[in-house]
């Protein structure tokens, strides 16, 4: 355990130890902080995304700083994130703080320079955003809402969106999820015992479907209709 405190120099295994050490490290620490820290970077989010990056970073690049400090520190910093996390859901006063209601940019066709100016975003990129989502003039929007997360929801006026089975009375057909059941040559067990299926199954259907074994599918979905599609390499 050298490599793991403070050392005039390092060998290259000791570089090599520390760095895997950091990476399991702030592996389970992004995990214990669960997953919307990582798909989205709020504001505490991001705080702790330049908190962790600079503490853990400077042992890995320094023989002279010990490892066992900086993960006592992102530990710490971890606890107050968390901690954080579960009073933002007790008080509002802070939640509403961190996570504040989204900003209207559109209502009704016309742009509300105000909260633009508010959201810090121009008028440019305000465009970038409703093209990116297949709008191409302000005056098909009902709604644009400028997220925290800084994500832009649209809601288009009823005369411009798009016409669905419901809308026409349609009758459809329930929706069914295919999930892998091979995988690049493999049998996928766990999702096939999901369907409640053997393996003897599996290949019985195959035959049915088509001549390739098991080892020349790429992929093959199966969903609760027992609809079987393949793809071979």
């Amino acid at each position: 355990m050298e490599f793991f405190t403070h050392q005039e120099s390092l060998t290259a295994m000791q570089w090599v130890l520390r760095a895997v050490t950091a990476y399991l490290f702030l592996m389970v620490a992004a995990r214990s902080m669960g997953e919307r820290s990582i798909s989205q970077l709020r504001l505490t989010d991001l705080i702790i995304a330049l908190l962790l990056g600079n503490i853990i970073a400077h042992p890995l690049s320094d023989e002279e700083l010990g490892l066992e400090g900086s993960m006592i520190t992102s530990a710490s910093v971890i606890f107050l994130y968390v901690l954080t996390t579960k009073i933002a859901l007790k008080w509002s006063f802070l939640r509403h703080y961190l996570e504040p209601a989204p900003l209207p940019l559109i209502r009704s066709g016309r742009l509300i320079r105000e909260h633009l100016h508010k959201a810090r975003l121009t008028i440019d990129y305000l465009f970038t955003e409703l093209r990116a989502q297949g709008v191409d003039e302000i005056g098909k929007v009902e709604l644009a809402l400028w997220e925290p997360g800084g994500i832009l929801s649209l809601f288009l006026k009823p005369e411009y969106q798009p016409v669905t089975p419901a809308a026409l009375e349609l009758s459809t057909e329930p929706f069914h999820l295919p999930m892998p059941v091979i995988k690049d040559g493999r049998i996928d067990r766990k999702q096939l015992h999901v369907f409640g299926h053997t393996d003897e199954w599996l290949l019985k259907k195959l035959a049915e479907a088509t001549p390739l074994a098991p080892e020349e599918i790429l992929l093959a979905t199966l969903d609760d209709q027992e609809r079987l599609q393949v793809y071979a390499k």
